[in-house]
């Protein structure tokens, strides 16, 4: 046993120790969050705006600051990346994570002195808990590779610009590094494919232990290693027993990538977001994330169903009910206020608070009002997969089909197949009998005779890697929406179904 897993055993400990204190007293750790954040930024010019100088109470925060998404905050985001200081937060920020918005073209998020050791003390402590649950932590002394964007940056300002997986990439701890694939100039290259290859070319002899990505683009690794060895990637890595991954649902993605591998290996899901480092899964046994209520953001919560009203309920974390879903709302040492991310999440539990993903707030369908949501689509694929066992689904999406040339509207499914169900009729049939008894707007409009079952198209081999390349976004951070109100990714994917 190497230095670093006989460290990595009392460093957990500890990390673990300090976790359990905060996790005990929710309130009270969101609470002085809270008055660390407006104290800080009481002077900025959105805390002069914002009369943050009167705020005491979260119900004076909720009267002097509404909740806003990008665009809405874009105004005083300019002004930053102008090069203003004291806008958002005192001072100016160390970075701007840069992402590619669907309404809001690229973005700017801030990241500041104060946030950046969050994003990385957020992905340490997500192993040290795998290592405190498990025992385990070989893993620490083999290679480690982290599939993510380039770590080169743009300068704005004065201002450092990069992807979030890249500006995290130069902050990796020093006492990894030595361990950490793929090189740097590797990670700097742009094109994905080239990129991928060289990767290979580089971890192909190693001893890897640990690989970190986007589950569709490790598959793709997976894949080409694959194709190139003739062997399975247990064999090829005997070594590799830990996989993290965070940005998708893992559970549509889970048996092909096992079976890729050729065996069962350990996970841990992390959520991470430009706008912070927001929860890990912190047991083994279970898929639900740990909330990090320490970590420099004060969150609010709205009910999903609430979020388009023109005054929607916002909550703290001693307010929120387990089992329902809620739009996030963060206020961060970055400075954004009333930060509307997009995503849906739901607590599964309050002690200590435990959430999972279900989705994106914009990424439904409800063009009948049925209000589908990604948690449904993906959950109602998982049982048919689970009642045709001999299936395996590579990637798909959803989007209504309004006006098909013949017969009644009816909700289209995308679906890439590793291996295709035995009746494909059968698993269309379980897929909508389960959308139906999960959304009961749903099972009003099929039984109403205002849509139809859902149809499947069943993709071509490698369609959604085809689709994403198409449109410049193949690899790194970039997902596919599971589900779109209207047809724009619909209209352009139906290129890439079978013959």
């Amino acid at each position: 046993m190497g230095i670093r897993a006989i460290l990595s055993k009392p460093f957990a400990n500890f990390v673990v120790s300090k976790q359990k204190k905060w996790a005990s007293d929710p309130s009270g750790t969101q609470q002085k969050v809270f008055k660390y954040l407006i104290d800080k930024a009481k002077h900025t010019a959105f805390g002069k705006d914002h009369d943050f100088a009167s705020i005491k109470t979260y119900e004076d925060f909720k009267k002097r600051v509404p909740v806003r998404d990008y665009e809405e905050l874009k105004s005083y985001i300019k002004k930053v990346v102008d090069g203003h200081p004291d806008v958002l937060w005192p001072g100016k920020p160390l970075y701007f994570a840069k992402t590619s918005g669907t309404t809001s073209g690229i973005k700017y998020i801030p990241i500041s002195k104060e946030s950046i050791p969050y994003h990385i003390s957020g992905a340490r402590d997500a192993l040290l808990n795998y290592v405190y649950n498990t025992g385990k932590s070989l893993f620490l002394d083999g290679k480690l590779i982290f599939l993510s964007g380039s770590p080169e940056m743009e300068m704005k300002n004065g201002i450092h610009v990069g992807r979030l997986s890249g500006i995290v990439n130069h902050h990796v701890p020093g006492y990894l590094r030595t361990n950490q694939k793929p090189s740097y100039e590797t990670n700097c290259i742009e094109d994905w494919e080239e990129k991928l290859d060289t990767i290979i070319e580089e971890t192909i002899d190693q001893r890897m232990t640990l690989i970190s990505g986007i589950p569709p683009w490790v598959q793709m690794y997976f894949d080409r290693i694959t194709a190139k060895t003739g062997k399975k990637i247990k064999d090829v890595f005997p070594d590799f027993s830990l996989f993290v991954y965070g940005g998708v649902n893992f559970e549509p993605y889970k048996a092909k990538l096992f079976e890729s591998i050729g065996k069962k290996i350990d996970s841990v899901e992390t959520y991470p977001a430009s706008e912070g480092f927001i929860a890990f899964q912190d047991q083994q046994d279970s898929n639900q994330l740990l909330l990090l209520l320490n970590s420099g953001i004060f969150y609010e919560f709205i009910p999903a169903d609430e979020y388009f009203s023109e005054n929607p309920t916002r909550l703290n974390i001693e307010e929120v009910q387990l089992g329902v879903n809620y739009a996030l709302i963060m206020n961060t040492n970055a400075g954004l206020w009333g930060y509307s991310i997009g995503d849906m999440i739901k607590f599964v539990s309050k002690d200590p608070y435990r959430i999972i993903v279900t989705g994106r707030i914009k990424h439904f369908i409800s063009a009948f009002g049925e209000h589908v949501i990604g948690e449904e689509v993906e959950t109602a694929l998982k049982f048919a997969v689970s009642k045709h066992p001999e299936t395996e689904v590579i990637e798909f999406t959803v989007a209504p089909q309004v006006t098909p040339k013949e017969g009644l509207p009816y909700h289209q499914w995308f679906i890439e197949f590793n291996k295709y169900p035995n009746d494909i009729n059968a698993f269309r049939e379980d897929l909508d009998a389960e959308m139906v008894r999960l959304n009961t707007y749903y099972d009003d409009l099929i039984s109403g005779n205002i849509l139809r079952k859902l149809e499947i198209t069943p993709m071509k081999k490698g369609a959604f890697i085809d689709y994403m390349k198409s449109i410049g976004k193949l690899g790194g951070q970039n997902k596919l929406p599971r589900l779109a109100n209207d047809r724009k990714i619909a209209d352009q994917i139906e290129q890439f179904k079978q013959g």
